[in-house]
């Protein structure tokens, strides 16, 4: 069902979600080191869900009757100069992503590949808000690096905002 091109495309975009996955797990664990449990939570959560996009696309393949490859993929940074840099690696990360799932999607609509086309608008929708969030944490962060109280004082008032997203496409293993 779904076109090759599109398959093997996403299967690469398997191998990105897992790296994010990592480069979060990876600044979380450098922020929990600082004793910055809200922002350590923070990318917690982060590394999760790019799991769960990483599993939503091995669903899509599975349901399309399609080949998955599960991808290894290279260690993320794990040292950064100040609390400014991850926040600025994970916006410039989510901004690759961002140019990724369109290119993504672009593919599917040349091959007129239309329920792949329709599975990547989720993805489309989810990558303006995940921009907009680490832009915003980003000023936050710059504008409080000397005052790490106000970025988690930040974060707990923004915690409470999230929500599960009923449209989201499947988590393959999760009934």
């Amino acid at each position: 069902m779904a076109s090759q091109k599109f398959v093997e495309l996403l299967n690469e975009q398997v191998a990105h979600e897992y790296a994010a996955h990592q480069q979060y797990v990876a600044i979380a664990v450098y922020y929990d080191t600082l004793t910055m449990p809200q922002t350590a939570a923070l990318f917690h959560r982060q590394a999760l869900e790019e799991r769960d996009h990483a599993m939503m696309m091995v669903q899509y393949l599975l349901d399309t009757d399609s080949t998955v490859t599960i991808p290894g993929v290279e260690a993320p940074r794990n040292d950064f100069a100040d609390i400014v840099e991850p926040v600025r690696l994970a916006l410039e990360q989510e901004k690759r992503v961002t140019e990724q799932v369109n290119a993504l999607t672009a593919v599917a609509r040349a091959e007129n590949d239309y329920a792949s086309d329709q599975f990547m608008q989720w993805f489309i929708k989810e990558q303006v808000e995940e921009v907009s969030s680490m832009s915003s944490l980003l000023a936050v962060v710059e504008r409080n690096r000397e005052d790490i109280e106000n970025i988690e004082d930040y974060l707990r008032r923004e915690a409470g905002t999230e929500g599960v997203d009923p449209s989201a496409p499947p988590v393959a293993g999760r009934p």
